[in-house]
């Protein structure tokens, strides 16, 4: 297949990938060691990976542990590198990398259009099998980084065109009809409620400073820890899976976060996602600019108020009321506003 095809995104992709193995390792100039293949219940789209190893003078005489991943689509291949690629010889000294350190890449192997990547391999399993508070300080803390560092390697580009929130709360209104929700009643007060401010909640929200790239896809269960050299360190909590990274406002990492737990929020640990990743930034150096806490309570109304909409999705009944106690609680704030 000439490289300016690409195959069908299909779990046939992981035997591809599979099959691949002769040519990475020969890409590679005999630096990738023989990779063990493994499918895990988290990869996006049928992709292959393995662990390995990687030998390379430049660190150290015993082969490093590897991850392999083929193929890899163009955002969190373009982003893993643009963050993660490092001299050999600077690799240790970038210990503190929010993202996978990257040892090997390409964006095509043996004829076939199929991006690739040879990173660092973490050892241990996501933060989400561990979920207390300091997992969620070391996320968020995680997010702060990741955001300073995207924002120097790359100009921040336009924001994605906005969901049409107007036609989806509307059309949320009508799913109350459908008499699934119990609280349908007190649903549809308050999305009138929304639907009455939402001009001006509109003009202000799509006037918001578009001032980060955000992860896009931030919870635990894509952070890992990377060891410190020795003991008396603390471990660098590392962001995985790049593949929704977009411009947009820092609160949006923080309240993707939040609102995955709400109805659930004794589940955060005490944390507050917007406060933390705000006092993350500040400790960084980075400015928080005005206001963003009107600017995240418009964001939290717009995604509540269309959880009828997605009740195949969100269908948990404390999650719903859970997203009903959020329009009840910010309402009134932004009502003020």
């Amino acid at each position: 297949m000439p490289a300016d095809h690409h195959p069908q995104h299909t779990s046939d992709q992981h035997t591809l990938g599979e099959s691949l193995a002769p040519a990475l390792v020969e890409a590679c100039r005999g630096k990738l060691g023989p990779i063990e293949w493994f499918r895990s219940v988290w990869q996006r789209g049928g992709a292959a990976t393995g662990f390995a190893t990687w030998s390379e003078p430049a660190l150290g005489p015993e082969p490093r542990d590897a991850m392999v991943k083929i193929p890899v689509g163009p955002a969190e291949h373009g982003w893993t590198v643009l963050l993660g690629g490092v001299e050999p010889e600077r690799f240790d000294e970038n210990r503190g990398l929010p993202t996978p350190r990257v040892l090997a890449c390409g964006e095509s192997i043996a004829g076939y259009d199929l991006a690739w990547l040879v990173i660092e391999r973490l050892p241990g399993k996501p933060l989400n099998t561990r979920p207390d508070s300091d997992a969620f300080e070391r996320l968020l803390h995680a997010a702060a980084r990741f955001q300073r560092d995207a924002t120097h390697a790359r100009p921040i580009g336009p924001t994605p065109p906005p969901p049409d929130w107007t036609t989806h709360i509307a059309k949320a209104r009508e799913h109350l009809r459908d008499g699934v929700i119990t609280e349908s009643q007190k649903w549809n007060e308050a999305l009138k409620r929304v639907q009455k401010l939402l001009p001006r909640l509109l003009e202000r929200w799509n006037a918001r400073p578009i001032n980060a790239w955000c992860h896009g896809d931030l919870h635990l269960g894509n952070a890992m820890l990377r060891p410190a050299p020795t003991p008396d360190q603390p471990p660098t909590c590392v962001l995985i899976d790049l593949a929704l990274v977009h411009p947009g406002h820092w609160v949006e990492d923080a309240l993707y976060l939040e609102r995955q737990f709400w109805g659930h929020e004794q589940a955060l640990c005490g944390i507050k996602p917007v406060a933390t990743l705000a006092r993350a930034r500040r400790e960084l150096g980075i400015d928080n600019g005005e206001d963003h806490a009107t600017i995240a309570n418009i964001r939290r109304v717009l995604a509540a108020a269309c959880v009828p909409l997605l009740l195949d999705r969100e269908g948990n009944a404390r999650y719903v009321h859970g997203a009903l106690e959020v329009l009840d609680r910010v309402l009134p704030q932004l009502a003020r506003c």
